[in-house]
């Protein structure tokens, strides 16, 4: 007689936990783009605004959710 089959984990997607983090309050925060090169003709003001981290847009907060908690 067989073994019953285990369930399968559901693995999270290692590129996503790299490029999102889970703030205290459950939303979502992610790194902006447009930083890496030809610096030089943008805005001192653009440049330090994307340099910081913001929320992920509600349209992509369950493909995010999907991605990290699964």
């Amino acid at each position: 007689m067989r073994k019953p089959k285990k369930k399968l984990k559901l693995k999270t997607k290692r590129a996503a936990v790299k490029r999102f983090r889970v703030t205290a309050s459950g939303k979502f925060k992610r790194h902006q783009s447009r930083m890496r090169h030809i610096l030089t003709k943008k805005a001192p003001g653009r440049r330090r605004a994307l340099g910081k981290a913001v929320l992920v847009s509600a349209a992509d907060v369950e493909q995010v959710k999907r991605m990290l908690l699964a």
